[in-house]
């Protein structure tokens, strides 16, 4: 790779056609540089040169790596051409997924007793869909499992890495303006406040609480 647009061109490649972001280690690797900082340096300027020509893409820097992503300004011609309404989680995952990201890591009895509910079905499906993940056992009586966000999950919402979760104030804020899915086990219950997380504008179908 002998000129600069050919060595952006190689890494837009790179890319796009992985699934998962790509380390900054393994692009330095791929390109075959010597240097952490000059591969991320063609990172940054790779995604200044799609900002600058108004490119459908951009780079996203997302749990720990970097990957290609549509403009969020792109989305509505998307969204039209899929002709599909993006899915998103209910409030039940929601409110689930938000107590684990800022405690963890929890066992499923301590987020029992802030929902005041039973999770069982909405753990299952979060674990299902890779938001979630067991991170060991607690050190007490029955070593019960404790949990904690993935990787898919920084993912999911968009994050850099857990630094990128919303404020507390943020937070009582999104649950002031989110609607409660009706799936949800305390859909008509007292409004109980606990974190919610934004929703992503891409993501799964909605689902309720399951028996166990």
């Amino acid at each position: 790779m002998n000129e600069e647009l050919n060595r952006h061109g190689v890494l837009e490649a790179l890319l796009f056609v992985v699934e998962e972001p790509l380390a900054l280690a393994r692009l330095q690797e791929v390109l075959g540089d010597e240097d952490p900082a000059t591969t991320e340096a063609t990172v940054r300027e790779l995604a200044l040169a799609l900002e600058r020509e108004g490119r459908g893409l951009m780079v996203q820097e997302v749990a720990g790596g970097f990957r290609l992503a549509t403009r969020p300004e792109a989305h509505p011609w998307i969204q039209r051409l899929q002709q599909i309404k993006p899915a998103r989680l209910s409030r039940a995952a929601l409110e689930t997924l938000a107590i684990i990201a800022y405690k963890q890591p929890i066992t499923r009895a301590e987020i029992e007793g802030i929902r005041g509910v039973a999770v069982d079905g909405v753990m299952r499906t979060l674990l299902e869909r890779g938001l979630v993940r067991i991170l060991g056992r607690k050190a007490e009586a029955g070593r019960p499992i404790l949990y904690g966000t993935s990787s898919a999950f920084l993912e999911h919402f968009g994050f850099k890495d857990l630094g990128d979760l919303p404020s507390l104030r943020e937070i009582d804020e999104l649950i002031g303006t989110s609607g409660t899915d009706p799936a949800s086990p305390n859909a008509n219950a007292a409004a109980q406040p606990s974190p919610a997380l934004p929703s992503p504008s891409e993501g799964g179908a909605a689902e309720g609480g399951e028996p166990s």
